[in-house]
């Protein structure tokens, strides 16, 4: 097994769950501890970054706030899992006809924040099962409205009945209620027919590997533990070093020279005087309004 860790900028293809992504990270690499963040459907492809070994510590602290996709939706289908997987509920034509302004006009309804409702067929937990679980055995439960940000809908192709389109939104956002909700102001339901994630957080799809250049490449696609994080860098003293790697407080005289841009409350990455990266520490004031830094997650 490999003692290495890092994280993988993985580009999941369709009719994977995100779980298989791992499982056949985990073989490649022969690596028993592996994780991903944000959980894509099985149907949907791109962006999924995977942590290994003690890079799995670093999930909780990636700025993954912001997702973008590029999908397609087709109007006059419905299905009960609102994308093309489905059982067909109702079929239509009543998009014949539409105009572009029309179509604008309802995509544009859904710019900034709105309330969802998770779909069914969704990983969420009620009372102790998945929602897809009680889905299968022909069950329907209430379900809470999130609150959700579309920071940016445009549209990129309309050949009716599909409309291809891009979307930056926030993190928990489902692009399947989306765009079922788009049918629905309509008038003639919809359903995501094909759905790309494009960029999670600071992961983008561009700089992605596939699992054949995985295979390929092995532990030559691994990024650093902090390539994720944008926190600002302070470098721990030789003589301070120890109490970093043991999770102790750090004073401030512990650190190389104090930015002022700095202030309490603020998250700050420690690395040790040859660059190498220790810990997630966060700024706090203790007694006497003296500065430290608590150690939050270390990496050794």
């Amino acid at each position: 097994m490999s003692d290495n860790c890092g994280i993988i900028n993985l580009i999941k293809p369709p009719g994977m769950t995100s779980f298989d992504v791992v499982s056949f990270v985990r073989r490649v690499l022969r690596i028993k501890k592996a994780g991903h963040t944000g959980t894509l459907d099985p149907a949907a492809a791109g962006v999924l970054p995977v942590c290994l070994g003690r890079a799995t510590k670093i999930i909780p602290y990636i700025p993954e706030e912001e997702k973008e996709y590029i999908g397609e939706l087709t109007l006059g289908l419905v299905t009960d899992t609102l994308d093309a997987e489905g059982t067909i509920l109702e079929k239509n034509d009543d998009w014949k006809g539409f105009s572009k302004e029309e179509i604008r006009e309802a995509f544009s309804f859904f710019r900034g924040e709105i309330e969802q409702i998770p779909p069914m067929y969704s990983a969420l937990h009620h009372k102790g099962k998945r929602l897809y679980e009680l889905a299968r055995e022909g069950k329907k439960v209430e379900r809470e409205p999130r609150r959700v940000e579309i920071k940016e809908i445009n549209i990129l192709g309309i050949e009716l009945p599909r409309i291809r389109f891009q979307v930056t939104c926030s993190r928990g956002t489902y692009i399947r209620s989306l765009v079922s909700d788009i049918g629905t102001r309509l008038g003639c339901g919809a359903h995501l027919s094909f759905l790309i994630r494009t960029g999670s957080g600071p992961f983008k799809i561009a700089e992605g590997v596939t699992l054949e250049e995985l295979k390929k490449e092995g532990e030559g696609v691994l990024l650093p533990l902090d390539y994720p994080l944008d926190y600002p860098k302070l470098k721990v003293k030789d003589r301070a070093k120890k109490k970093a790697l043991n999770g102790a407080y750090l004073n401030q005289n512990d650190l190389l020279p104090w930015p002022d841009s700095i202030s309490p409350g603020d998250r700050v990455l420690i690395y040790d005087t040859r660059g190498s990266f220790i810990s997630v520490d966060e700024v706090n004031y203790l007694t006497d309004k003296i500065i430290k830094c608590k150690p939050l997650r270390v990496f050794n």
